[in-house]
């Protein structure tokens, strides 16, 4: 079985923010007419679930970023699937606005949810489709010491002018999904880094 998790904060109050880009892909994923599911609140695993087919679990944690790794291993344990069945969908603050990259494994780079994830299943040996949300600021030496900015900027709405980006991301997020699915990780990488 494998487990794809999209990264964010629940709650209308966080709706539309950087930080919250793998929710927005996952809701696009789950609504694409290819699987047609809804997603089902489940107390017992702290999450929004879609079953997609008996062997694709998508997830989106409601236990806020930082304690995204908490749903994570509920949902591990309860299926037993391994760390390596796992797909988590981010936003990456080092990586700019419009790119993507697939890889496996590897630190969280200061990423909370990616590090509660790694702290809960003991490991970082998981498939990871990191969303470029940076932009010239962010990616400049200055700001690499300004983590309240940095926190700041996430918790922003994408402004209008990106919009066409955005779009674009998602489009090319749905594809690395789908052949990280149908044809693995190395022809994903081959894909889209």
């Amino acid at each position: 079985m494998k487990l794809i998790v999209g990264l964010g904060n629940p709650g209308e109050k966080y709706h539309g923010i950087r930080h919250n880009f793998g929710f927005v892909v996952l809701d696009k994923f789950v609504a694409s007419s290819k699987y047609q599911v809804v997603w089902e609140e489940s107390k017992k695993f702290k999450s929004q679930i879609a079953r997609l087919s008996k062997d694709i679990l998508c997830v989106k944690p409601q236990t806020y970023m930082n304690n995204s790794g908490l749903a994570v291993k509920l949902l591990t344990t309860y299926y037993k699937i391994p760390s390596t069945d796992l797909i988590v969908v981010y936003d990456e603050l080092d990586l700019p606005l419009g790119k993507i990259k697939v890889r496996k494994g590897g630190a969280a780079a200061g990423h909370h949810g990616v590090e509660s994830i790694i702290e809960a299943l003991g490991t970082d040996k998981f498939i990871r489709v990191r969303l470029g949300i940076g932009n010239l600021k962010t990616q400049s030496s200055e700001h690499k010491g300004a983590s309240v900015s940095a926190e700041k900027f996430v918790l922003e709405p994408f402004v209008h002018a990106e919009s066409g980006t955005v779009k674009h991301v998602i489009k090319q997020a749905l594809k690395a999904l789908d052949e990280l699915l149908e044809k693995g990780l190395e022809y994903a990488q081959n894909q889209f880094n």
